[in-house]
């Protein structure tokens, strides 16, 4: 009986591999993740459409806030074994291998030096961090403790910007002359965010700013990843309040113009446009390229007979193309780090948009030292 089984079975192998199919593979463990933070509303998203991804388990919620706590836990059915109130305390009891972090930007800097402690990788919700000093703490603690830490940004996976990547790597448009970058929408209060959300969104100390931070991170992310890691000689910006009646405390429209010893970029971050956008058009000797939303782009390049072309921009190859795949790439098979989720990659950013809050308080353009 056990040489017919054998033999059966390996007459179906043979058979499956004869037409070219791969037998089944062993399913990938998921992996193990912890929630840090219920106060940005990105973390609703993403538990509404990744809870049951096979790539990860949540094996932790961490939130002070009571409430948030229990409103999650009864809206996802989280069981109460998988509910802190303190980081600590969830790492030590659920043992995740990495954590995603949804608390407002001034608590990153604590949540990495926690998770380093532990070894536990990290990837937050953009920006990095509210000041330079906060972005190099949590570059030195992630290196001492040989952890990733990853920001994720919604404009990494857009296959449009992939597309423009690849372009001005190839020399298609020539030497790239000018950049611009619009990312916003007609503010936070308008489009209905969580109350928990909009209150420290609207808080400088906890945002590090207003649409300066929370939309100028996109600009200065995707620029430094086009300039291959260069930081920009200098940092020029101008913010306003033109509905102080709703954002009393901080900016809700910002300009940032940044330069290069043959580029510049022009960042447009703004909580008072009648539409969201996340667009970047890019300007080279020789053509140009603007990103049309996720996945189109429209070309230009020649002579002056030239025609503009829309095309379609193919897709991100995989584990690339979405945060959960990515992040369980790099942190179980090893994969290599984006540049645009990079821990390097976004200490320049922070670096770009602290020196820009300097410009706008003092209306002087700020020079960046050679080396930090």
């Amino acid at each position: 009986m056990f040489r017919f089984v054998f033999f059966a079975a390996l007459l179906t192998l043979c058979a499956t591999l004869s037409l070219g199919q791969a037998p089944p593979a062993q399913a990938r463990p998921p992996l193990r993740v912890g929630i840090v933070g219920l106060v940005h509303g990105h973390v609703y998203g993403f538990l509404d459409q990744s809870r049951h991804s096979s790539e990860i388990e949540i094996v932790g919620v961490a939130e002070p806030d009571p409430h948030l706590l229990a409103q999650a836990a009864e809206r996802y059915g989280f069981a109460r074994a998988l509910l802190f109130s303190d980081l600590e305390d969830m790492i030590a009891k659920t043992h995740p291998q990495a954590v995603l972090v949804y608390t407002n930007t001034y608590e990153h800097r604590q949540v990495v030096e926690t998770c380093a402690r532990h070894g536990v990788h990290v990837m937050m919700e953009k920006p990095l961090a509210v000041s330079l000093e906060d972005a190099l703490a949590i570059q030195k603690a992630a290196h001492d403790a040989k952890i990733h830490v990853l920001v994720n940004y919604e404009t990494s996976w857009y296959a449009s910007n992939h597309a423009v990547y690849d372009l001005v790597h190839e020399g298609a448009l020539g030497d790239v002359r000018k950049v611009v970058v619009h990312d916003g929408h007609n503010g936070p209060k308008e489009i209905g965010v969580e109350p928990e959300f909009l209150a420290w969104l609207t808080d400088p100390k906890l945002n590090g700013g207003g649409a300066l931070f929370d939309f100028g991170c996109y600009g200065a992310d995707l620029m430094t990843w086009l300039m291959d890691g260069e930081r920009p000689q200098t940092v020029a910006a101008v913010t306003q309040q033109i509905k102080p009646q709703v954002y009393s405390r901080v900016d809700d429209e910002a300009t940032i113009i940044l330069t290069y010893p043959r580029a510049q970029a022009i960042v447009q971050a703004s909580w008072n446009w009648p539409f969201g956008r996340k667009d970047m058009e890019v300007y080279g000797a020789s053509g140009y390229v603007i990103t049309v939303q996720r996945d189109d782009i429209r070309l230009r390049r020649g002579g002056e007979d030239s025609r503009e072309e829309q095309l379609k921009a193919k897709p991100v190859p995989a584990p690339y193309d979405n945060s959960l795949s990515y992040l369980r790439a790099v942190i179980v098979d090893g994969a290599k780090e984006d540049a645009l989720s990079s821990l390097d990659t976004n200490v320049t950013v922070t670096e770009i948009l602290d020196a820009a809050r300097r410009s706008a308080q003092s209306g002087k353009t700020v020079r960046l030292p050679a080396s930090r």
